[in-house]
């Protein structure tokens, strides 16, 4: 889904509203419960779903997996660009940060249609060799943003517990995020052939036997590295004099996400992987979004200020566009073999946009909306820009 999901790690004691917040919540138990710590609810359900039939493309943990990509997955890519776009409160930064919000995300549009769109003689590389290119960048990117985001998460949380400065917290954190959120994710996939085209860029590296041959060792290894980094923090967080509830799941969360990805086939973990991403990112747009001012002055503005000011109304426009926009993402996401939701909601529709013209183009937007979100989600919550702080007062409130 940090190029940062959640870059909200601003300098301790910069924000006027940074005192300790009741519980240490964002908002409340049971929304943090639902939105940000959502591995708490998702797990017993697929641990359920894999108990009454561990058949994962067919039984009902597919049937959850549809349900919650159809509502969370194209929904979380728009929610950045609803923040910078859609928002009165990041308006002003649209002219002093024009870079960030107007031109990159305007090159990103154009170079990556104009690298995937033309023919295979226009171009050095045929178009399949392009989109296997823009394939392993995605891949490398969605692995650090969505660790940039746990970052995100585990510093916000330990601001709102009111917690002092300490370089310690953040470089640990950092760390965590970093490590365990992110390159023991890489590692686990690599061990179970699930990084993608690893026979192109990983396995003249790593021989696929030798793998194989170590599989039980790393496995264990990992597990008991995950386990240690998580117990570090949690350590730390008692001994730190402002305990956080909240904080203290969120590492167990992303510690038990991890270790899922040594012990569980690959499509459960992804499962738990992405939606964790998908939902907290979704659900902290619309607590950030209520910040947004009156838009006296732009009929624009006027049309969304009734869902910035009410988070469970943008929650449902974004559940709305989800759905909607899924059919036309996925025929960038899948292969050509791949059963896609569309596929098995609206088969008519995902065939028409597999077999038509217009594939390349629709590939190149699937790409442009990812690369897009990555430096979309940086710029709005890069809250160590005091613009982008005071843009983000929903988020403190």
């Amino acid at each position: 889904m940090q190029v940062s999901a959640t870059s909200l790690a601003p300098p301790a004691g910069a924000l006027p509203s940074a005192r300790r917040a009741p519980g240490g919540w964002i908002r409340s138990p049971l929304w943090d419960g639902f939105w940000i710590l959502n591995t708490l609810w998702i797990a017993p359900i697929v641990w359920y779903c894999v108990y009454r039939d561990p058949d994962p493309y067919h039984g009902p943990v597919y049937l959850f997996e549809l349900i919650l990509a159809l509502c969370f997955w194209v929904g979380h890519r728009f929610s950045s660009t609803y923040l910078a776009y859609f928002t009165t409160a990041y308006r002003p930064l649209l002219k002093t940060q024009r870079v960030r919000f107007v031109w990159v995300p305007l090159g990103i549009a154009l170079a990556t249609f104009a690298f995937l769109v033309p023919g295979d003689d226009a171009l050095p590389w045929t178009r399949g060799t392009r989109i296997m290119y823009l394939v392993i960048l995605d891949y490398g990117l969605i692995t650090y943003h969505f660790a940039a985001q746990h970052f995100g998460f585990l510093s916000l949380y330990r601001l709102r517990s009111g917690r002092p400065r300490s370089v310690l917290d953040r470089r640990l954190d950092r760390a965590y995020a970093l490590i365990v959120g992110g390159f023991m994710v890489f590692v686990a996939e690599l061990m179970v052939g699930r990084v993608f085209f690893h026979e192109v860029w990983l396995d003249p590296v790593f021989d696929p036997d030798w793998l194989d041959s170590v599989f039980v060792q790393v496995q264990v290894g990992g597990t008991v590295f995950v386990g240690l980094a998580a117990a570090v923090l949690l350590v730390r967080e008692v001994l730190s004099g402002h305990p956080s509830l909240p904080r203290a799941l969120y590492i167990l969360s992303v510690a038990g996400i991890v270790v899922a990805a040594f012990h569980l086939r690959p499509f459960l973990f992804i499962l738990l992987w992405t939606t964790q991403h998908w939902i907290a990112a979704m659900g902290l747009s619309t607590v950030v979004a209520r910040g947004n001012d009156d838009p006296t002055t732009s009929r624009w503005y006027s049309l969304w200020q009734g869902f910035s000011r009410r988070p469970w109304l943008l929650a449902l426009l974004l559940i709305a566009v989800s759905a909607v926009l899924l059919p036309i993402m996925e025929v960038e996401a899948l292969g050509p073999e791949d059963q896609g939701i569309a596929q098995a909601l609206v088969p008519n529709i995902a065939n028409a946009l597999a077999n038509s013209p217009w594939v390349p183009v629709l590939i190149a937007v699937g790409f442009v909306t990812a690369f897009l979100h990555y430096a979309l989600d940086r710029a709005v919550f890069r809250l160590s820009d005091p613009e982008v702080r005071k843009a983000a007062k929903g988020l403190f409130d």
